[in-house]
């Protein structure tokens, strides 16, 4: 009688000379080996999870939410610009939604998603746009036959902090003053300078690369996407620098610097700690980084740039910029307010009556 080598059912199995754990089914060995017992546990219950499910698109019924997101944040995220936020958006939602079917999400259970996360309303938006994104991914990629609506909520009113030319100076000084902090003046002064998003003056080099953008010094121009990478609906144009930054990058470049943002020779990752510190040392409260961008357009609007250059130049939409930002132009709506007290064509000889002086 032959032995029995697993039986029918996978089981964990412990390679004494590799020192790995292995899933056994019968004489197979499943996936490679993982040294850490926990972990081979989880991965071999996930195995027998699924291992029996029909390998064509799921009903909402036999997919889990987890399982949706992990689809989307393995196969789609790595491609979107700002895929760090699509992890933070699945690191919260799994833990409060993942064991449920995709098809009990509803209109209620997303009501008590936010109330269960108790953070701004934007955040909770943000989050439940991620569950949202996968769902409809996972039903145009063949993996469920449907995808449930998604509510979220309502969108919260602009955000209208942006920093003064005084607040800007006080945190670049501060910067300065603090040697571990010489690489944030550098970001702040290329944020105000052209509005540039966070990661984009990040990935800022002063050679053409694969990783981001890069500064033509000689030729005075600011290239924020780098080769072969694709525009987005975070529009990244090419725009001239202007003349002030320039001389700063120039002088950076001088030195020996290889990226915009640098410590040691090496990109910078994160400006968290630093902007914390800045703030606090320049006596601001309540400016997050992106506050930066919303400075930069803000200033221009506030010194007349017309419209539809800013829109190029800044990569935000006529719409965003009609609605965030239009009311810091002096010039807005000036027009029609001087021809309120003008005589109207072909009108004449009517005078106010005392009625209507009062």
């Amino acid at each position: 009688m032959p032995r029995n080598t697993g039986g029918p059912r996978p089981r964990l199995y412990f390679h004494k000379k590799r020192q790995l754990y292995y899933i056994r089914e019968h004489r197979r060995f499943i996936g490679g080996g993982i040294a850490d017992r926990g972990e081979a546990e989880k991965r071999l219950n996930a195995y027998i999870a699924t291992k029996d499910r029909p390998t064509g698109p799921s009903t909402p019924d036999r997919m889990t939410v987890a399982e949706a997101l992990a689809h989307y944040g393995r196969e789609r995220a790595p491609h979107v610009v700002d895929s760090a936020r699509i992890g933070d958006c699945i690191a919260a939602l799994v833990p409060i939604l993942g064991e449920l079917p995709v098809s009990s999400i509803t209109g209620e259970v997303c009501r008590r998603y936010g109330k269960m996360r108790d953070r701004a309303p934007g955040t909770v938006r943000k989050e439940l746009g991620t569950l949202r994104s996968a769902l409809r991914y996972c039903h145009r990629e063949g993996y469920l036959t449907a995808a449930p609506g998604v509510s979220l909520p309502d969108k919260p009113a602009p955000r209208d902090r942006w920093l003064s030319r005084d607040e800007v100076a006080a945190l670049i000084r501060a910067c300065r003053r603090n040697p571990k902090a010489r690489h944030l003046a550098h970001f702040i002064l290329t944020a105000v300078y052209t509005g540039t998003r966070r990661d984009a003056i990040l990935s800022l080099g002063f050679m053409p690369s694969t990783v981001g953008g890069w500064v033509d010094t000689d030729k005075g121009v600011l290239y924020r996407r780098g080769k072969g990478e694709t525009e987005t609906k975070k529009r990244t144009p090419t725009v001239p620098v202007p003349p002030r930054l320039l001389a700063h990058l120039r002088r950076w470049e001088r030195m020996g610097a290889r990226w915009v943002v640098e410590v040691d020779g090496q990109r910078v990752a994160s400006l968290k700690t630093a902007w914390r510190t800045a703030l606090r040392e320049a006596g601001i409260e309540h400016a997050r980084i992106h506050d930066l961008r919303h400075t930069a357009i803000t200033w221009a609007m506030q010194n007349g740039v017309d419209r539809w250059q800013a829109s190029g130049f800044f990569g935000v939409s006529m719409e965003t910029l009609e609605r965030v930002y239009a009311h810091h132009d002096e010039e807005h709506l000036a027009g029609v307010a001087a021809a309120m007290g003008q005589k109207a064509k072909g009108v004449t000889g009517h005078t106010l009556n005392r009625r209507e002086r009062a």
